[in-house]
Formats: C-alpha cells, structure tokens, sequence
C-alpha cells in the first residue's frame, strides 16, 4: 500500500517514483541496514512508499516492528500461521498499487524467496524495473536470473558508498561558462607557444587536460542552457568578443590588436 504523505511531499520535478516491499519474514535487515536501504531508494528516485510485511507471532519480528516503524517504514503485521500468509499479502497490495494513481516506476524488493517469480515477470511486463536484495544462501536463483538488478542486502553500505561517490563526482564535473572561457584562453596561449595550431580538437584536448571542463556537456551558463556541440560553446565564445575564430582554428583577442 502507498504511504501517500510521502508522495504528497515529493519535489515538484519529474522523478522515477520508487516503492519498496519488504518481506521481513525471509530477509531481516538490522536497523543500520534498513536505513541504508532507504538511501539507496532515493538515490534513484522519489520514494512514495516502503513497507514492511511481518508476522506479529513471532518475538523476533515483533521486536523489529517498532525500530523500523521509527523510521517511517510501513508495517503490516500478518497475522497468520500459514507459510505464505504474508506473501499474499506484500503481493496483492503491489498489484494494487501498480494499478493506482501512484503507480511506482521502480519496485525494490526486499526477499529472495521464489514465490514472487510471478510478480516480477507480471512487473516487468508492466514495464515496471524490478530491484532485488536477497540474504546470501537464501535466495532462489531463478528469482536472481528475473532481476533487472540483484544486490546482496550485505552489499548495500559499499553499494551507497558507490552512489553517493557517484553524485557527488557529477556535481564536481560541472563547470560555469566564464570558468570554460578562461580555461579556452588558457589553452589556445598553450598552443600558440607550442607553435601548434589551434584546432578544435587539439584546444578541446588540452581543456580537458588542464582544467576542471570534462566535455562541453559540463558546461553551464547562467541561464541554465547547455552547449550542444563544442562548436556551439566556440560561437558564444565568438559572440561574446572572448576569442576569434577562422575556419577551425581560434586565436585570441588581445594577441591579434598587439600584433596590429
């Protein structure tokens, strides 16, 4: 079932909607874990629903129930004595969601348990991406072999770690125009001295050799535009009297009036 204030309280730009199901009776995660798994949920997108399947008969889980519920995971006590009482229940309530307003893009599933092969075919049928955390030594293979991606749930503090290095080196890749302005007249002097000519693939080499620029896709301007060719960036570069083009070659602005 979709925990609905979440959603209600997602950012306002499209995102892929995330829900997690979590059979607690086949994989239990310690409390670090769990909060773990929520990093990685909303690494990938907005998360609108994470719920946690348990049986309140047994102590364990019972025990669990209100560490995890403290940090706004969902729980739906089952109940029941029979075996698969509370994969019914995960199982229904995601064909549910699926077919509401909220429907999820990504469904992470918490279980290595071969009763929800079905599930996930019908899922990716949907076009629906299936994400599977299993306990090592507890996971049915053709349940593995479904997945569109398959962690081991003891893999998820160095799989976090990875994401967030991730994040955070795509932030460190971006580069503001007058910054890349600087950096092109830097290297076309380089050039220049070397008595090379300053073509633009030898200039948009040299850029990403010296400078923090990674391509003219790094590039952002103040109005948020982005350069779609480094042709492109050359022609502002041009436009704004920063250098001077002539065929494929660029000289700069200062030099050519000293030479004058």
């Amino acid at each position: 079932m979709i925990d609905t204030r979440i959603a209600s309280n997602g950012t306002s730009h499209k995102q892929l909607k995330v829900l997690i199901y979590w059979d607690f009776q086949n994989a239990k995660l310690s409390l670090e874990l769990a909060k773990l798994l929520l990093v990685f949920a909303k690494s990938i997108g907005r998360l609108i629903g994470k719920n946690i399947y348990y049986n309140s008969q047994c102590e364990d889980q019972a025990a669990a129930k209100n560490n995890l519920a403290s940090i706004s995971y969902t729980c739906f006590d089952v109940p029941c004595p029979l075996k698969d009482s509370a994969d019914n229940q995960l199982i229904a309530d995601c064909l549910k969601d699926i077919h509401s307003n909220l429907s999820p893009d990504i469904v992470i599933l918490i279980s290595g348990d071969g009763d929800f092969v079905n599930l996930v075919r019908n899922l990716q049928k949907l076009g629906k991406k299936v994400i599977i955390f299993a306990q090592a030594g507890n996971v049915k293979q053709k349940l593995k072999e479904l997945a569109d991606e398959f962690y081991f749930i003891d893999k998820l503090p160095e799989l976090v770690d990875k994401k967030t290095k991730s994040q955070t080196t795509s932030i460190e890749f971006k580069i503001n125009y007058n910054e890349t302005i600087e950096c092109l007249t830097k290297a076309i002097t380089t050039t220049l001295s070397q008595g090379k000519r300053t073509e633009f693939g030898y200039i948009d080499k040299l850029m990403r050799q010296h400078c923090s620029y990674k391509g003219f896709s790094s590039i952002h301007t103040p109005d948020g535009k982005k350069f779609k060719s480094f042709g492109q960036f050359v022609a502002a570069a041009v436009r704004d009297g920063k250098v001077q083009k002539q065929g494929q070659e660029l000289f700069l602005i200062e030099l050519d009036k000293l030479a004058a």
